[in-house]
């Protein structure tokens, strides 16, 4: 069996980000095709946020932690600490402890190849000195894109981001993205690039997360007498910002095209708590926006499949990229409603999944006259769900395939 020195910062206990997803479904799925995943991870103490519950990992997985601290908590003093701690981020410590640990691994396991994952930039860092000091072929992956306008805001680190994110492209044998969009930034960016080293294998949901969930009674709704909308996930303040959402519920209600007590939007899991309280407050729609804390992995899926629709946020400055978490969503077959620039690679998706409501997260305007239709289709049983032969395509384990086929090109090389 061939062996992947995957390296990831996301990876349980880490709780938080969806973004674990894709590096546990790679790592569940490869050994079915021949591969076996050797992860090297940071130290569980590197993590703001832990799962509380055990996550599951297959009998006999390789997983090496390294040392690792966030700098924001653990080298910082008064609430400050040194720039150089904190470039490219805040992990740059897992790079000492993760460069020693790998290359141990390395001469134990005698990997074929090294694949890392991005967005946490000392991942891509590891990896390319790891690269330098084996000769191991390298997949890049960039859940996100990088070095973007304005982010990150401060110069000298945009400047580590950009020269990391070169250094990625030129030496890695393949880089891989998840949306169409953030391959052709990169093809336009770095025009010298041969095209064949930039591959999309898209994210996707693990069908066996959602095991038993469909013969699950549904029980009673989710909010009684009131059809919900749900997100499940962060709600960022400039990529998710949800300002124009909860304008337009206001003037739903001041028009009387909500009544109070008919819907409910509830935001699991936001992260922002205390951003959203304010803003709630501020547009008085705390009659119809619902807070809710962080649940279980498996029962946040079973309360998206019992969600009467179910709400995508995504901004036009993230065009080029798609939530992990609407690849979920689509597998629950709830109606979807997507605020989102009509223009981007959401929805593009979900346009291609038979999801036709939406509306640009920057227009109330816009956001209100979608929202009235969709809750009326909603009331009325109409509202469409999302295409069942289309849902079957983005399961981890086809992207898994994907992935070896990239691996079994490089192997032959």
């Amino acid at each position: 069996m061939k062996r992947l020195l995957m390296i990831a910062f996301h990876f349980p206990p880490f709780a938080a980000s969806s973004g674990i997803q894709r590096t546990l479904g790679f790592a569940r799925h490869l050994p079915a095709f021949g591969w076996q995943p050797l992860v090297l991870t940071a130290h569980p103490r590197a993590y703001e946020h832990r799962a509380s519950g055990h996550t599951a990992l297959p009998a006999g997985m390789v997983v090496e932690p390294a040392f690792a601290l966030d700098s924001a908590r653990q080298l910082s003093f008064m609430g400050r600490y040194p720039g150089f701690a904190a470039r490219p981020d805040r992990w740059i410590s897992w790079w000492l402890g993760a460069v020693p640990k790998g290359l141990a691994m390395i001469r134990k396991y005698r990997p074929d190849a090294i694949w890392s994952t991005y967005p946490i930039a000392t991942a891509h860092k590891i990896a390319c000195t790891l690269q330098r000091l084996s000769g191991l072929p390298w997949i890049a992956d960039f859940r996100d894109p990088m070095a973007q306008d304005h982010y990150p805001s401060d110069p000298k680190t945009w400047k580590s981001f950009r020269a990391l994110e070169e250094a990625a492209l030129r030496r890695a044998a393949r880089g891989i993205f998840v949306t169409s969009g953030a391959k052709r930034v990169y093809r336009e960016r770095y025009p010298d690039l041969d095209e064949s080293r930039l591959v999309v294998i898209e994210n996707g949901y693990d069908e066996e997360s959602f095991a038993g969930l469909d013969e699950e009674p549904q029980g009673a709704p989710l909010v009684p007498g009131a059809k919900t909308i749900l997100h499940s996930g962060i709600v960022y303040p400039s990529e998710r910002d949800p300002t124009h959402l909860l304008r337009a519920l206001r003037s739903m209600l001041d028009d009387g095209r909500l009544k109070p007590g008919a819907l409910c939007v509830r935001l699991r899991a936001s992260g922002h708590e205390e951003m959203l309280k304010r803003l709630i407050d501020e547009h008085r729609v705390k009659e119809v926006v619902q807070l809710m804390p962080p649940i279980p992995y498996r029962e946040a899926l079973a309360e998206m499949m019992r969600a009467d629709g179910l709400l995508v946020l995504q901004a036009s400055n993230c065009n080029e990229q798609i939530p992990v978490k609407l690849y979920e969503y689509l597998r629950c077959g709830r109606p979807i409603i997507g605020l989102t620039d009509p223009l981007g690679d959401t929805a593009a998706l979900l346009r291609r999944a038979g999801m036709t409501s939406i509306a640009s997260l920057d227009s109330s305007d816009d956001i209100s006259r979608a929202l009235w239709k969709f809750t009326r289709e909603l009331h009325d049983g109409t509202a469409a769900r999302p295409d069942l032969d289309y849902v079957k395509t983005p399961t981890r384990k086809r992207r898994t395939g994907a992935l070896v086929s990239v691996l079994e090109e490089l192997a032959r090389k």
